[in-house]
């Protein structure tokens, strides 16, 4: 809980900038601050916003803190891009001797682009009479808590769905059986084959998180050998639903939901160039019918490899080209026509990444350097998610508006770092 000093209060004419200062009497005299009742309204309401974000701050929260944060994205402006480059794959070549310096070799370097895509709030307002009406029951201060509570677990909701729906698009390839809830075998062999696929990727070791949804939680939780304590070594995950770090990741949990509808295609194959280890773009044979869809996972014929199609074929019957993500083939595709296979529906059961594999902007929306009409604001910092909330109070003729604000963008700058579990 924050105590203020009640002689401090906020500049009203700081352009939306967030602070407490103290009230001496030139500051007074200057007619730069709101003095008497209104001088204590974000000071009387703050320790029932605490208290609802204290209330919001356990919801399943996995993505949000698991992602990089960009600071120079977070100063963009609204839609205003941000680039970052792609690294290339690169080949070796033989050192060969010579009297001169060879050229270095040029490589076609990818831009992908970040922006802060939302700016938003959830907002709610008393007149008078209903706050006079309240005072004679719950009092209209817990039910402004409540309101808070929910205007905070609406954008934080929507963020956390933003990542995982991201991640999911994103994710470079696939490990699990849909419509097979992971680590129902009492084993970790999902959590072991995720760490497979990061580590082939050349993810980096260190920072790793494996966000799971309410069902594949669930199997961890009454995995067999993770509950007995012989096994375990603790009773944490027992005892307290304590999720301890697997295969090298922390394990988390999301409320996000994703679940995939997969394109028709029957009797699709490759066309008969041959595609090497790294490929990303593949074309077809005019061959088979029906869809690939952006999100499908596929395998091609002789390769167990599950791969996530970034750009798909609205008709495999008159060839076309699809691509998968980063970082491309595991094992070559030889120079004959290849049987693809489109994975059944699936459950986005998890996601497995580095830290940087993704990243998330988020700021308070912009005020103009003037101010806006808020007579009071507060910044405010969800110490779990590590989102900061603008909180703004706007007073009219015998009414309040209460408002909660977030301005926030994503992108997934290493998709080759983050794996899609199925389930």
């Amino acid at each position: 809980m924050k105590h203020f000093d009640p002689k401090t209060v906020r500049l009203a004419s700081m352009g939306g900038v967030s602070g407490m200062v103290l009230a001496t009497p030139a500051i007074l005299k200057s007619g730069l601050m709101f003095t008497g009742p209104q001088a204590n309204i974000m000071i009387g309401l703050l320790p029932h916003l605490w208290a609802g974000l204290d209330v919001v701050s356990r919801e399943l929260v996995g993505m949000i803190p698991s992602v990089a944060r960009n600071a120079t994205m977070e100063r963009a402006a609204l839609n205003q891009a941000v680039t970052y480059p792609i690294s290339p794959t690169m080949g070796t070549h033989d050192n060969t001797p010579a009297m001169s310096v060879p050229e270095p070799e040029d490589h076609a370097t990818e831009v992908g682009t970040v922006q802060i895509t939302k700016s938003k709030n959830v907002n709610f307002g008393f007149v008078g009479e209903e706050q006079l009406a309240l005072a004679a029951g719950v009092g209209d201060l817990t039910l402004q808590a409540q309101f808070f509570a929910e205007g905070l677990r609406t954008l934080v909701n929507e963020v956390e769905n933003d990542l995982f729906r991201a991640g999911v698009d994103a994710a470079s390839r696939a490990w699990g059986t849909p419509g097979t809830t992971p680590f129902s075998n009492d084993k970790v062999t999902d959590s072991a084959q995720m760490r497979r696929i990061l580590n082939e990727n050349g993810a980096p070791i260190t920072g790793r998180s494996l966000v799971l949804d309410s069902a594949a939680a669930a199997q961890v939780l009454a995995n067999w050998n993770l509950t007995r304590v012989s096994e375990a070594g603790t009773s944490m995950t027992l005892r307290q639903g304590e999720m301890l770090p697997l295969s090298g990741f922390s394990l988390k949990e999301t409320g996000a939901s994703v679940y995939h509808v997969k394109g028709t295609a029957a009797g699709a194959t490759t066309n008969a160039a041959g595609y090497a280890v790294g490929a990303r773009n593949i074309t077809l044979a005019s061959a088979g019918t029906g869809t690939i869809l952006k999100g499908d996972v596929i395998t091609f014929a002789g390769d167990a490899n599950k791969y996530v199609v970034t750009a798909g074929d609205t008709d495999v019957s008159n060839g076309g080209t699809i691509q998968i993500a980063q970082p491309g083939l595991r094992t070559a595709i030889p120079a004959t026509a290849t049987a693809i296979t489109v994975a059944n529906s699936f459950s986005a059961a998890g996601l497995g990444f580095s830290a940087d594999a993704m990243v998330l902007a988020a700021r308070a929306p912009a005020i103009p350097k003037e101010g806006d009409a808020a007579a009071e604001s507060y910044l405010m910092t969800d110490p779990r998610s590590g989102l900061t909330f603008d909180v703004r109070i706007y007073l009219g003729y015998k009414k309040v508006r209460y408002e909660v604000g977030l301005a926030w963008g994503w992108g997934v700058p290493n998709p080759a770092h983050l794996a899609l579990l199925l389930g």
